[in-house]
């Protein structure tokens, strides 16, 4: 839990603001020192708020935070770095969600591994109405990871977030590492 930080000074004390005659009252000055007291934390929160927003330096307990911005959950279980790359490549990702291409890039992020992705491109219409189980047609990605360092539930898990909804897929991992299954 962050909190307060004790004897934390003020780069900008606002007694030494005040015209000369103001600074010899004593009552004054005291008071405006607990105004620098109270108000030093969130100057200092201001000073080094590129710190807070940049994922490569935000303290860890941020991370979860900084996703929400860039609209992703993270998986705490993850490394914090790889938390971090996610959270920087977010915004890239995004930009190519719902394609091929954009869902290879993001589960070799995940991954750790080489990652095929083949889409069937299965689309279709018709004047006459479908049977929804008649899944002849429907739209289907198969993803093949090498080399991956996490288990097939959880690439199964980042395959069904990062996907369109309709599509169905299939998720295979050849050549796991450190045992992961």
């Amino acid at each position: 839990m962050r909190g307060t930080t004790p004897d934390l000074g003020t780069a900008y004390p606002l007694g030494a603001l005040l015209p000369a005659l103001l600074q010899e009252d004593p009552l004054l000055m005291r008071f405006t020192e607990a105004i620098d007291e109270v108000l030093a934390p969130a100057i200092s929160a201001l000073d080094c708020l590129a710190a807070y927003v940049d994922p490569a330096l935000a303290p860890p307990d941020y991370l979860g935070w900084l996703a929400g911005w860039v609209g992703i959950d993270l998986d705490e279980t993850w490394p914090v770095e790889l938390q971090r790359a996610e959270i920087a490549r977010a915004v890239t990702l995004h930009r190519g969600r719902g394609t091929v291409d954009g869902l290879r890039q993001q589960l070799e992020l995940v991954t750790g591994g080489q990652v095929e992705v083949v889409d069937t491109g299965g689309i279709s219409w018709s004047v006459e109405p479908v049977d929804e189980s008649d899944q002849q047609f429907a739209p289907k990605v198969t993803v093949v990871v090498s080399g991956s360092r996490v288990s097939l539930t959880a690439v199964e898990a980042a395959v069904d977030a990062a996907k369109p909804a309709h599509v169905v897929h299939e998720v295979r991992i050849e050549q796991p590492l450190n045992g992961a299954t």
